[in-house]
């Protein structure tokens, strides 16, 4: 059984951890509210980017001669997969989530018997995918030095994508992210950006000829690199508003748990204290008595 010295340390200890994960709680509120503005400011964006794009390609004739970044290169044999998660932890099952949907992806394709090459951004994705995965990670990404989310930081992603598409090093790509959706709602996402996935139902929504000047396939030759770090900033910017909600969920969830551990170490700390005076007693009465 604890002494009363180690309970009251242990008290005094998580007391200590109750503030800390109270603190950041708050923080992670304060941050959350101006991430998740940024997010639904960021989503109009690429999807009108994604739009406009589909309206081009509904515009080529000749399918064969459009550029690779819409249509790919004909080969499916090499996956690059973009594991996108945060450089800091304590947020929950933000990081976890994101690496149980890209495992999944990874096994339907190591299945395939096709060849994976992964990209981590973020460190915890990286540390979580190394022990099982570290001969396929060709790149490891990280931006915990940058105090924001900006597209300068998304387009340097882009580029080494496109980089390596160039040089015939994969067929399709395919970024890993949390959509945020609420406080206690993330949603991990699987979205491949090359060659670009036309949905049935989006294509059938574009019936509208429209003309272009220059031609389509100029306009498409500086849109779809953009549009690939569009697509990724726009990635960066829901993980940030979900690892700030999701940081917020699990603090608050720490912060209930440390009172509950304190009150239960309290009781303990009491009933011991008593039992000791209660002793203490007992001895006394008992050499009175003998006298």
């Amino acid at each position: 059984m604890a002494s009363l010295d180690d309970l009251k340390k242990r008290i005094t200890s998580v007391k200590s951890t109750q503030k800390i994960t109270k603190a950041m709680k708050m923080v992670a509120a304060a941050k959350l509210r101006k991430a998740q503005e940024s997010a639904e400011k960021g989503r109009p964006y690429s999807d009108k980017m994604n739009n406009i794009i589909l309206n081009l390609s509904s515009g080529i004739s000749d399918k064969e001669n459009a550029p690779e970044l819409l249509v790919g290169n004909g080969k499916d044999d090499v996956y690059l997969c973009v594991v996108m998660t945060s450089d800091r932890g304590l947020c929950g099952g933000f990081n976890s989530n994101i690496i149980k949907k890209a495992k999944s992806y990874f096994q339907k394709i190591q299945n395939l018997k096709k060849t994976l090459k992964i990209i981590t951004v973020g460190s915890k994705g990286y540390d979580q995918l190394k022990r099982a995965y570290k001969d396929k990670i060709i790149e490891s990404i990280s931006f915990k030095d940058s105090k924001t989310i900006n597209y300068f930081d998304a387009s340097k992603v882009g580029q080494i994508i496109i980089d390596k598409f160039k040089k015939k090093e994969f067929d399709v790509c395919t970024i890993f992210y949390n959509q945020f959706k609420n406080v206690i709602t993330q949603i991990p996402q699987e979205q491949q950006i090359i060659p670009l996935r036309i949905n049935d139902e989006k294509e059938s929504s574009f019936d509208d000829n429209y003309e272009f000047e220059p031609d389509e396939d100029e306009i498409l030759s500086n849109l779809l690199p953009k549009n690939i770090s569009t697509q990724i900033f726009k990635a960066m910017l829901e993980n940030s508003a979900s690892e700030q909600g999701s940081r917020m969920t699990a603090m608050d969830n720490a912060t209930r748990n440390a009172g509950e551990m304190v009150d239960k170490l309290t009781i303990q700390y009491n009933r011991s204290r008593q039992a000791s005076i209660t002793k203490e007693l007992i001895e006394i009465i008992s050499g009175a008595e003998s006298l």
